[in-house]
């Protein structure tokens, strides 16, 4: 199984197109050390032709463009594309804009839950990618599912399986001040597996919390990539650059005695690695304090074009 990072970038990408702060100022300058990225995405592959993504970012025609695997086969017809499905593990902008890139009326096939893709079915833009070939299927929870397109299996299952989280920004219930609005289901997590030799790995780009269900799932397991939104809770405020904590945005933090690192200490997880990483974050730095403590944590801060073979 072949898994290739597209975007390994926050909402927003890196560095963020309105944003001086000192981290995106520094990107921009292409300063050493600080390596522009992507809007959240991966893509994986059982047999290096045909390609699911796992969240479908804003970005994704600049990520095809980099990513020779993506682009059409140049000995198929005029229109044709390896990718086959797309997973969206939530509504926010930064996982589904960008099946608007995938309009234009090539078949492939949606999964998401039921709460995802009623926020996709009530906004007739996502009409553009015709329903008739492009169909929605719902991905239950705690049930893994082979994934197809059109009838073709494409040699993996998904397991979804709900995390704590929130529900997407634009969608809140101003009036519900304790969850917003958010129920099982606005935020996924992915188990996916290669059916033919059974491996694994999973996929969890947002979460606010590493409850005891979520520790006893990823215990062991061989890979995760894991939500590193922001470093410490209240970083975007410090910086001056918005006035909301990790945890209002449904986010845990990297650091602190109720982060990932502490939370993943005794997991005897095998590779991790930091996805979904926020413009403010200094582990974007590969020279910060911060990321050094973070690989001392035995973890890995993801980059476009990271390929990994399991």
């Amino acid at each position: 199984m072949l898994i290739k990072v597209l975007g390994a970038s926050a909402g927003g990408g890196f560095p963020q197109w309105n944003c001086n702060g000192p981290m995106s100022a520094s990107a921009r300058a292409r300063k050493p050390g600080f390596a522009a990225r992507t809007q959240s995405s991966l893509a994986v592959s059982a047999d290096g032709h045909r390609w699911v993504l796992l969240n479908c970012s804003p970005d994704l025609r600049e990520q095809i463009a980099h990513n020779p695997e993506l682009w059409p086969d140049a000995k198929g017809p005029l229109r044709n594309s390896p990718i086959k499905a797309v997973i969206v593990t939530n509504a926010d902008v930064d996982h589904i804009i960008g099946l608007i890139n995938l309009r234009e009326g090539t078949p492939f096939t949606i999964y998401g839950s039921e709460r995802v893709l009623a926020t996709i079915n009530a906004n007739s833009v996502f009409n553009v990618c015709n329903p008739a070939i492009v169909p929605r299927l719902e991905l239950p929870l705690d049930r893994a599912v082979a994934i197809e397109d059109h009838g073709e299996t494409l040699g993996l299952t998904i397991e979804a399986f709900a995390v704590p989280g929130k529900i997407a920004l634009f969608l809140e219930d101003s009036s519900d001040r304790k969850s917003f609005g958010s129920r099982d289901g606005d935020t996924i997590g992915l188990k996916v597996t290669e059916t033919a030799t059974g491996r694994f790995f999973y996929y969890v780009p947002g979460c606010a919390e590493v409850d005891v269900p979520l520790a006893d799932r990823i215990k062991g397991a061989p890979l995760i990539f894991f939500d590193g939104t922001l470093y410490t809770d209240d970083e975007m405020i410090r910086q001056g650059l918005l006035n909301k904590t990790g945890a209002r945005m449904g986010h845990i933090s990297i650091s602190g005695s109720n982060g990932s690192m502490a939370a993943f200490k005794d997991l005897d997880v095998k590779r991790k690695i930091y996805v979904h990483i926020n413009n403010s974050n200094p582990v974007l730095d590969d020279n910060s304090p911060e990321r050094k403590v973070a690989e001392k944590a035995g973890w890995e801060v993801g980059y476009d074009g990271m390929e990994i073979r399991i």
